[in-house]
Protein backbone atom coordinates (compact mmCIF):
# COMPACT_ATOMS: atom_id res chain seq x y z
CA UNK A 1 0.00 0.00 0.00
CA UNK A 2 2.69 2.54 0.81
CA UNK A 3 4.54 1.66 -1.84
CA UNK A 4 1.36 1.69 -4.27
CA UNK A 5 0.71 5.03 -2.63
CA UNK A 6 4.41 6.84 -3.40
CA UNK A 7 4.22 5.46 -6.96
CA UNK A 8 1.40 7.76 -7.00
CA UNK A 9 3.14 10.45 -5.43
CA UNK A 10 5.82 10.14 -8.19
CA UNK A 11 3.43 10.06 -10.73
CA UNK A 12 1.70 13.07 -10.03
CA UNK A 13 4.97 15.28 -9.08
CA UNK A 14 6.18 13.63 -12.43
CA UNK A 15 2.43 15.04 -14.41
CA UNK A 16 3.13 18.61 -12.97
CA UNK A 17 6.74 18.96 -13.38
CA UNK A 18 5.66 17.84 -16.86
CA UNK A 19 2.87 20.33 -17.28
CA UNK A 20 4.72 23.04 -16.04
CA UNK A 21 7.72 22.28 -18.41
CA UNK A 22 4.89 22.02 -21.43
CA UNK A 23 3.48 25.62 -19.94
CA UNK A 24 6.88 26.80 -19.95
CA UNK A 25 6.89 26.93 -23.70
CA UNK A 26 3.44 27.94 -24.43
CA UNK A 27 2.87 31.52 -26.00
CA UNK A 28 0.59 32.95 -24.02
CA UNK A 29 -0.87 36.87 -24.18
CA UNK A 30 -4.27 37.70 -22.07
CA UNK A 31 -3.84 41.50 -22.78
CA UNK A 32 -5.02 43.51 -26.27
CA UNK A 33 -2.63 46.03 -27.56
CA UNK A 34 0.53 46.48 -25.98
CA UNK A 35 1.67 46.38 -22.37
CA UNK A 36 3.94 48.67 -20.98
CA UNK A 37 5.40 47.63 -17.13
CA UNK A 38 7.90 48.69 -14.93
CA UNK A 39 9.83 45.98 -13.07
CA UNK A 40 11.10 48.45 -9.63
CA UNK A 41 14.55 47.95 -8.55
CA UNK A 42 14.79 45.46 -5.77
CA UNK A 43 11.30 43.76 -6.49
CA UNK A 44 11.31 40.24 -5.67
CA UNK A 45 10.85 37.82 -7.79
CA UNK A 46 7.57 36.36 -6.89
CA UNK A 47 6.18 40.22 -6.69
CA UNK A 48 7.53 40.41 -10.53
CA UNK A 49 5.90 36.74 -11.09
CA UNK A 50 2.40 38.42 -9.72
CA UNK A 51 2.92 41.54 -12.12
CA UNK A 52 3.58 39.88 -15.17
CA UNK A 53 0.33 37.46 -14.21
CA UNK A 54 -2.00 40.77 -13.15
CA UNK A 55 -0.94 42.53 -16.50
CA UNK A 56 -1.65 39.56 -18.61
CA UNK A 57 1.77 38.95 -19.81
CA UNK A 58 1.80 35.05 -17.91
CA UNK A 59 -1.28 32.89 -17.49
CA UNK A 60 -0.01 32.16 -14.10
CA UNK A 61 3.41 31.82 -12.15
CA UNK A 62 4.30 28.62 -11.99
CA UNK A 63 6.35 28.02 -15.14
CA UNK A 64 8.13 31.32 -15.10
CA UNK A 65 9.07 31.06 -10.68
CA UNK A 66 10.50 27.38 -11.72
CA UNK A 67 12.20 28.93 -14.13
CA UNK A 68 13.22 31.47 -11.99
CA UNK A 69 14.48 29.93 -9.14
CA UNK A 70 16.16 27.04 -10.90
CA UNK A 71 18.87 29.79 -12.47
CA UNK A 72 18.36 32.31 -9.29
CA UNK A 73 21.88 32.08 -8.34
CA UNK A 74 23.17 32.59 -11.84
CA UNK A 75 20.92 35.29 -13.25
CA UNK A 76 19.04 37.63 -12.02
CA UNK A 77 15.76 39.25 -13.28
CA UNK A 78 16.76 43.21 -14.15
CA UNK A 79 14.75 46.17 -13.21
CA UNK A 80 13.67 48.59 -15.73
CA UNK A 81 10.72 49.27 -18.42
CA UNK A 82 9.44 46.41 -20.58
CA UNK A 83 7.37 45.95 -23.71
CA UNK A 84 5.42 43.45 -24.48
CA UNK A 85 3.02 43.56 -27.81
CA UNK A 86 2.66 39.89 -28.69
CA UNK A 87 2.53 36.48 -27.18
CA UNK A 88 4.91 35.28 -25.27
CA UNK A 89 6.38 32.17 -23.32
CA UNK A 90 7.12 32.15 -19.65
CA UNK A 91 10.55 31.32 -21.08
CA UNK A 92 10.92 34.47 -23.41
CA UNK A 93 9.95 36.49 -20.42
CA UNK A 94 12.57 35.24 -18.05
CA UNK A 95 15.02 36.05 -20.51
CA UNK A 96 14.15 39.39 -21.79
CA UNK A 97 14.00 39.92 -17.66
CA UNK A 98 17.34 38.19 -17.56
CA UNK A 99 18.85 40.05 -20.09
CA UNK A 100 17.34 43.63 -18.96
CA UNK A 101 15.79 43.84 -22.67
CA UNK A 102 14.27 47.20 -21.32
CA UNK A 103 11.97 49.03 -23.82
CA UNK A 104 14.14 51.83 -25.33
CA UNK A 105 12.75 55.46 -26.92
CA UNK A 106 13.73 56.79 -29.47
CA UNK A 107 14.93 60.73 -28.90
CA UNK A 108 15.40 62.68 -32.27
CA UNK A 109 18.00 65.40 -32.13
CA UNK A 110 17.61 67.34 -35.02
CA UNK A 111 21.09 68.89 -37.06
CA UNK A 112 21.76 72.52 -35.33
CA UNK A 113 19.92 71.82 -32.32
CA UNK A 114 21.67 73.35 -29.11
CA UNK A 115 22.24 72.06 -25.39
CA UNK A 116 18.88 74.01 -24.30
CA UNK A 117 17.16 72.56 -27.41
CA UNK A 118 18.31 69.12 -26.59
CA UNK A 119 17.76 69.63 -22.57
CA UNK A 120 14.02 69.94 -23.49
CA UNK A 121 13.66 67.22 -26.21
CA UNK A 122 15.06 64.81 -23.53
CA UNK A 123 12.60 66.34 -20.64
CA UNK A 124 9.67 65.55 -23.39
CA UNK A 125 10.72 62.25 -23.85
CA UNK A 126 12.47 60.70 -20.88
CA UNK A 127 11.30 63.08 -18.07
CA UNK A 128 15.47 64.11 -17.17
CA UNK A 129 15.53 67.74 -15.67
CA UNK A 130 17.03 70.38 -17.92
CA UNK A 131 19.21 71.88 -15.53
CA UNK A 132 20.66 68.03 -14.66
CA UNK A 133 20.97 67.36 -18.16
CA UNK A 134 22.47 70.90 -19.15
CA UNK A 135 24.99 70.81 -15.87
CA UNK A 136 26.45 67.48 -17.16
CA UNK A 137 26.91 69.12 -20.44
CA UNK A 138 29.19 71.78 -18.77
CA UNK A 139 31.46 69.21 -17.80
CA UNK A 140 34.10 69.14 -20.31
CA UNK A 141 36.76 66.40 -19.41
CA UNK A 142 34.85 63.88 -22.16
CA UNK A 143 36.42 65.90 -24.77
CA UNK A 144 39.90 67.60 -23.07
CA UNK A 145 41.76 65.38 -25.84
CA UNK A 146 39.64 66.81 -28.97
CA UNK A 147 39.30 70.27 -27.61
CA UNK A 148 40.92 71.59 -24.08
CA UNK A 149 39.62 75.23 -25.18
CA UNK A 150 35.73 73.78 -24.99
CA UNK A 151 33.60 76.39 -22.93
CA UNK A 152 31.24 73.55 -22.31
CA UNK A 153 30.16 70.42 -24.56
CA UNK A 154 28.38 72.13 -27.19
CA UNK A 155 28.78 71.13 -30.64
CA UNK A 156 30.26 67.17 -29.52
CA UNK A 157 27.07 66.47 -28.79
CA UNK A 158 26.06 65.16 -32.27
CA UNK A 159 22.59 65.27 -33.37
CA UNK A 160 21.33 62.28 -34.54
CA UNK A 161 18.53 59.52 -33.17
CA UNK A 162 19.14 57.82 -30.21
CA UNK A 163 17.62 55.42 -28.73
CA UNK A 164 17.43 55.52 -24.23
CA UNK A 165 15.54 53.90 -21.37
CA UNK A 166 13.18 55.43 -19.68
CA UNK A 167 15.94 55.94 -16.34
CA UNK A 168 18.78 56.76 -18.07
CA UNK A 169 21.10 59.43 -16.47
CA UNK A 170 21.97 62.60 -18.09
CA UNK A 171 25.45 61.38 -17.83
CA UNK A 172 24.79 58.15 -19.91
CA UNK A 173 23.03 60.27 -22.63
CA UNK A 174 25.91 62.78 -22.86
CA UNK A 175 28.49 59.85 -23.17
CA UNK A 176 26.73 58.54 -25.74
CA UNK A 177 26.09 61.43 -27.77
CA UNK A 178 29.88 62.29 -27.58
CA UNK A 179 31.07 58.98 -28.73
CA UNK A 180 28.78 59.22 -31.39
CA UNK A 181 30.67 62.47 -32.40
CA UNK A 182 34.05 60.64 -32.28
CA UNK A 183 32.77 57.83 -34.67
CA UNK A 184 31.63 60.40 -37.26
CA UNK A 185 34.70 62.55 -36.89
CA UNK A 186 36.89 59.13 -36.80
CA UNK A 187 35.15 57.42 -39.63
CA UNK A 188 34.18 59.53 -42.23
CA UNK A 189 36.00 62.98 -41.61
CA UNK A 190 39.51 61.75 -41.43
CA UNK A 191 40.87 63.94 -44.35
CA UNK A 192 39.35 66.76 -43.10
CA UNK A 193 40.31 65.88 -39.79
CA UNK A 194 44.86 65.76 -40.75
CA UNK A 195 43.78 68.86 -42.83
CA UNK A 196 42.88 71.00 -39.80
CA UNK A 197 46.07 70.21 -38.09
CA UNK A 198 44.22 69.51 -34.81
CA UNK A 199 42.34 72.93 -34.79
CA UNK A 200 39.31 71.05 -33.95
CA UNK A 201 38.08 73.64 -31.55
CA UNK A 202 38.21 76.30 -34.61
CA UNK A 203 36.32 73.41 -36.96
CA UNK A 204 33.50 72.90 -34.89
CA UNK A 205 32.87 76.25 -33.81
CA UNK A 206 32.79 77.56 -37.72
CA UNK A 207 30.76 74.26 -38.45
CA UNK A 208 27.91 75.11 -35.90
CA UNK A 209 27.39 79.16 -37.33
CA UNK A 210 27.44 77.38 -40.94
CA UNK A 211 24.86 74.55 -39.48
CA UNK A 212 22.57 77.40 -38.15
CA UNK A 213 22.93 79.84 -40.88
CA UNK A 214 21.90 77.91 -43.97
CA UNK A 215 19.46 74.44 -43.95
CA UNK A 216 21.13 73.34 -47.54
CA UNK A 217 23.91 71.79 -47.19
CA UNK A 218 24.69 71.92 -50.84
CA UNK A 219 25.70 76.06 -49.91
CA UNK A 220 27.09 74.95 -46.59
CA UNK A 221 31.04 75.06 -48.28
CA UNK A 222 29.94 78.56 -49.62
CA UNK A 223 28.58 80.06 -45.89
CA UNK A 224 32.09 78.92 -44.49
CA UNK A 225 33.92 80.84 -47.29
CA UNK A 226 32.87 83.84 -46.28
CA UNK A 227 33.12 83.06 -42.83
CA UNK A 228 36.85 82.19 -43.32
CA UNK A 229 37.91 85.11 -45.64
CA UNK A 230 36.39 87.82 -42.99
CA UNK A 231 37.82 86.20 -40.21
CA UNK A 232 41.28 86.74 -42.44
CA UNK A 233 40.17 90.17 -43.14
CA UNK A 234 39.31 90.92 -39.26
CA UNK A 235 35.89 91.77 -40.04
CA UNK A 236 33.17 90.93 -38.08
CA UNK A 237 31.37 87.90 -39.11
CA UNK A 238 27.79 89.65 -37.76
CA UNK A 239 26.12 86.04 -37.76
CA UNK A 240 22.76 85.81 -36.33
CA UNK A 241 22.76 83.08 -35.23
CA UNK A 242 25.39 83.83 -32.32
CA UNK A 243 22.92 86.63 -30.93
CA UNK A 244 20.09 84.53 -30.14
CA UNK A 245 22.49 81.85 -28.53
CA UNK A 246 24.19 84.79 -26.75
CA UNK A 247 20.52 85.45 -25.44
CA UNK A 248 20.14 82.16 -24.37
CA UNK A 249 23.15 81.59 -22.52
CA UNK A 250 22.28 85.16 -20.38
CA UNK A 251 18.63 83.55 -20.11
CA UNK A 252 17.37 86.86 -22.01
CA UNK A 253 13.90 86.24 -23.49
CA UNK A 254 14.85 86.59 -27.72
CA UNK A 255 12.38 87.00 -30.65
CA UNK A 256 12.93 88.91 -33.19
CA UNK A 257 16.45 90.19 -33.37
CA UNK A 258 16.38 93.92 -32.43
CA UNK A 259 19.27 96.43 -32.32
CA UNK A 260 19.69 96.19 -28.80
CA UNK A 261 19.98 92.88 -29.13
CA UNK A 262 23.10 93.10 -31.45
CA UNK A 263 24.76 95.37 -29.39
CA UNK A 264 24.26 93.09 -26.27
CA UNK A 265 27.76 92.69 -24.89
CA UNK A 266 28.56 88.96 -24.71
CA UNK A 267 31.78 87.34 -26.54
CA UNK A 268 29.60 84.78 -28.74
CA UNK A 269 28.06 87.97 -29.87
CA UNK A 270 29.41 88.30 -33.31
CA UNK A 271 28.20 91.54 -34.10
CA UNK A 272 30.00 92.82 -30.92
CA UNK A 273 32.78 91.15 -30.84
CA UNK A 274 35.59 90.26 -33.73
CA UNK A 275 36.42 86.57 -34.76
CA UNK A 276 34.88 83.68 -33.98
CA UNK A 277 32.87 82.86 -30.39
CA UNK A 278 34.89 81.50 -28.04
CA UNK A 279 33.01 78.03 -28.45
CA UNK A 280 30.44 75.73 -30.56
CA UNK A 281 26.71 77.39 -30.69
CA UNK A 282 24.69 73.87 -31.84
CA UNK A 283 25.61 70.32 -32.77
CA UNK A 284 26.45 70.73 -36.24
CA UNK A 285 26.12 67.88 -38.83
CA UNK A 286 28.23 65.93 -40.96
CA UNK A 287 27.52 68.37 -43.79
CA UNK A 288 28.29 71.43 -41.78
CA UNK A 289 31.37 69.74 -40.17
CA UNK A 290 32.52 68.73 -43.91
CA UNK A 291 31.89 72.63 -44.89
CA UNK A 292 33.89 73.75 -42.23
CA UNK A 293 36.91 71.46 -42.70
CA UNK A 294 36.57 72.35 -46.66
CA UNK A 295 35.43 75.71 -47.00
CA UNK A 296 34.74 76.68 -50.78
CA UNK A 297 36.72 79.32 -52.84
CA UNK A 298 35.27 82.16 -54.14
CA UNK A 299 35.49 86.20 -53.16
CA UNK A 300 32.06 86.46 -51.91
CA UNK A 301 31.96 88.39 -48.42
CA UNK A 302 28.46 88.56 -47.76
CA UNK A 303 25.25 86.72 -48.29
CA UNK A 304 21.17 87.28 -47.41
CA UNK A 305 18.50 84.81 -47.02
CA UNK A 306 16.11 84.40 -50.68
CA UNK A 307 13.73 83.75 -48.58
CA UNK A 308 13.47 80.02 -50.21
CA UNK A 309 15.51 78.20 -47.77
CA UNK A 310 18.95 79.21 -49.49
CA UNK A 311 20.99 82.60 -49.59
CA UNK A 312 21.82 85.03 -52.18
CA UNK A 313 26.08 86.13 -52.21
CA UNK A 314 27.77 89.19 -52.78
CA UNK A 315 31.02 90.59 -53.04
CA UNK A 316 31.06 93.75 -52.00
CA UNK A 317 28.37 95.68 -49.00
CA UNK A 318 26.95 97.53 -52.03
CA UNK A 319 26.05 94.52 -53.75
CA UNK A 320 25.02 93.35 -50.30
CA UNK A 321 22.38 96.27 -49.58
CA UNK A 322 21.05 95.79 -52.69
CA UNK A 323 20.04 91.84 -51.87
CA UNK A 324 19.29 92.96 -48.74
CA UNK A 325 16.76 95.50 -50.49
CA UNK A 326 14.99 92.61 -52.89
CA UNK A 327 15.13 90.18 -49.85
CA UNK A 328 13.31 92.63 -47.54
CA UNK A 329 10.81 93.74 -50.64
CA UNK A 330 9.89 90.17 -51.24
CA UNK A 331 9.22 89.34 -47.30
CA UNK A 332 6.47 92.12 -47.54
CA UNK A 333 4.83 90.81 -50.75
CA UNK A 334 4.89 87.72 -49.62
CA UNK A 335 3.67 88.86 -46.33
CA UNK A 336 0.62 91.42 -48.17
CA UNK A 337 -0.11 87.70 -50.58
CA UNK A 338 -1.12 85.73 -47.46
Amino acid sequence: MIRKLAALVVLAGLAVAGWTAWDLYRPYRGFSGAEKLEIAPGMGTLAIADLLVERGVLAHRGPFLMRAWAGHYRRRLKAGEYLFDHPLRPIDVYRMLVAGDVYLYAVVVPEGSDRFDIARILADRLGIAPTDFLRATEQTALIHDLDPQAPSLEGYLFPDTYRYPRHVTPAAVVLTMVGRFRHVLQAHLREGLSDAAGDLHTVVTLASLVEKETPDPAERPEVAGVFERRLKLHMLLQCDPTVIYAARLAERRIGTIRGSDLRFDSLFNTYVHGGLPPGPIASPGEASLRAAFHPADGDALYFVSNNHGSHVFAKSLEEHEHNVAVSRRQRRKERKSK
